[in-house]
């Protein structure tokens, strides 16, 4: 019986067997030095570190509003809805931009291009004296977020050897994680606009950085810039020998070359072309619905409206820490148990987590709720501080984050860049980004809405039930590439075999 592509093992494995050999050794580019390339992902990543500072934003910033002196500044529930929601519609306009930029000026350059949108954001936020300010500031942050989204995952896995490329792949994940603790841990000590002036600094940090880095080779090659992407490829590579890249290159450039023309829809019909998209689209679908940017853009409110032992913003900085921890630990397993297996346990503490949280609001001690409308912070969640029930809602969201943090979360950024076909990826990346940020804009923007009509617990049951349907998916339709070049996945979903859906 013959062994599925992504399966194989062996340094001599031919993605291309059709074609002349490469001269020179076939060395596996994982093997080689690549202490450069992580100075390359470090400087894109920074972008991400901005985006999750930005998305948290709101979570100590939302509480100070709304008990602000400045009528001007002060949020009514509408308003604060509204501000925690809105960086979600200009994300999805970034994701959306992305679908031309990402082909247009490269990928690098569209990553230092979301430095201008996001320093003016941030800069609206700072000197707001009107809920406009806020809401364009908030806006502004939100499009340079899905702009870097749609930008760095794929520039991370053009330029990451395959031997690396799942620990790479995980640090847009982990830099946007650690932005969200940074925020949450300034959010202590920071009064909320000089918040917003501390989100500038990584900005123009990123900005100097990739100034000096390379552009990707695959973007270089389809541009027609072959010497200038051999160089590339030979300074990523931490070597000054052409020859030591050149079987690398060669695969590169052939991948290249099959696919120069523009993808025509048509061709959006065969099933290498639209069956990789499709999964990539529905993994962003599915990771937004299980609920983490509701949770995280109202983090502290959530913890405001339980009866919990630590004061919220403490509460808040702890699952800040618990996920950096979390992605840390898949960064440094996704290369060795693969991508699968964390997507599997990934969604099962998700799933328990948010079970657990339904059941505590729905079955839990209760205070008496008020005959009016009610708001997030008085939803009734807990019984007196003394009590050991109290720690669940901490608890379970602390393992809601980490159960993400580990799979769903980074993984599916890695995926949707490792397996979407390369004459699409520009196009169709940031596709995924506008569809991720549109689900999480109508989750965000109706979960106040839904906690006010149904309970807090109708949202994490729905929760719940989403990462059952994530396990599901993750078993009949996302495939195993751990080890794979980028040209040897594609090749697989060229030919047609259902065996990368086991």
């Amino acid at each position: 019986m013959q062994e599925p592509l992504l399966g194989a093992e062996g340094r001599d494995y031919d993605t291309f067997p059709e074609g002349p050999p490469a001269p020179g050794p076939r060395t596996r580019p994982g093997a080689l030095q690549s202490k450069k390339v992580f100075l390359a992902t470090f400087a894109a990543v920074l972008g991400n570190f901005s985006f999750g500072y930005a998305l948290v934003y709101t979570s100590p910033v939302i509480p100070a509003l709304e008990h602000s002196s400045d009528p001007d500044l002060r949020l009514s529930k509408t308003q604060a809805s509204w501000f925690g929601s809105v960086f979600t519609l200009g994300a999805a306009a970034g994701g959306l931009s992305a679908m031309l930029l990402n082909d247009l000026l490269g990928r690098k350059l569209s990553i230092m291009f979301s430095a201008v949108p996001s320093a003016i954001g941030y800069a609206l936020m700072a000197g707001a004296h009107g809920l406009w300010m806020l809401l364009l500031g908030r806006t502004l942050t939100g499009f340079a977020g899905g702009l870097t989204a749609a930008c760095i995952p794929v520039y991370v896995s053009e330029i990451a050897p395959p031997g690396v490329r799942g620990a790479l792949g995980a640090t847009p994940q982990l830099m946007a994680v650690f932005g969200s603790l940074s925020l949450y841990a300034l959010g202590l000590l920071l009064p909320w606009r000089w918040l917003a002036v501390a989100g500038e600094g990584p900005v123009f940090v990123m900005v100097l950085l990739l100034s000096f880095m390379p552009n990707s080779p695959r973007f270089l090659l389809s541009r027609g810039r072959e010497e200038e992407a051999l160089r590339a490829l030979t300074w990523l590579r931490h070597t000054t020998d052409t020859q030591d890249v050149r079987w690398e290159f060669e695969q590169i450039q052939n991948n290249v070359q099959r696919q120069s023309s523009r993808v025509s829809w048509a061709e959006i019909r065969e099933p290498h072309m639209h069956r990789p998209i499709l999964i990539a689209l529905l993994m962003r679908f599915l990771q937004q619905l299980t609920g983490i940017t509701p949770i995280l853009v109202y983090l502290q409110p959530i913890f405001d409206s339980t009866a919990v032992l630590l004061p919220p913003e403490d509460d808040a900085a702890i699952v800040g820490a618990v996920r950096l921890l979390s992605v840390l630990i898949a960064a440094l397993t996704m290369d060795l148990a693969g991508r699968k297996v964390l997507l599997f346990v990934s969604a099962t503490i998700m799933f328990a987590a948010n079970l657990t949280l339904g059941l505590y609001v729905d079955l839990g001690p209760k205070t008496p709720a008020p005959n009016h409308t009610v708001g997030l912070e008085s939803m009734p969640l807990g019984g007196t501080a003394t009590s050991y029930l109290t720690l669940v809602p901490l608890l379970a969201t602390m393992f809601f984050i980490m159960g993400y943090a580990m799979g769903w979360g980074p993984i599916t950024w890695l995926l949707m860049s490792e397996i979407l076909p390369l004459r699409a990826r520009g196009v169709a990346s940031g596709l995924c980004v506008l569809v991720s940020w549109l689900t999480a804009f109508a989750l965000t923007k109706s979960f106040l809405l839904v906690v006010n009509a149904f309970g807090l617990q109708v949202p994490f049951f729905f929760f719940a039930a989403i990462c059952l349907l994530s396990l599901v998916f993750t078993g009949c339709c996302v495939p195993e590439t751990k080890g794979r070049t980028l040209e040897q996945i594609e090749s697989y979903f060229r030919t047609g075999r259902r065996s990368f859906l086991r």
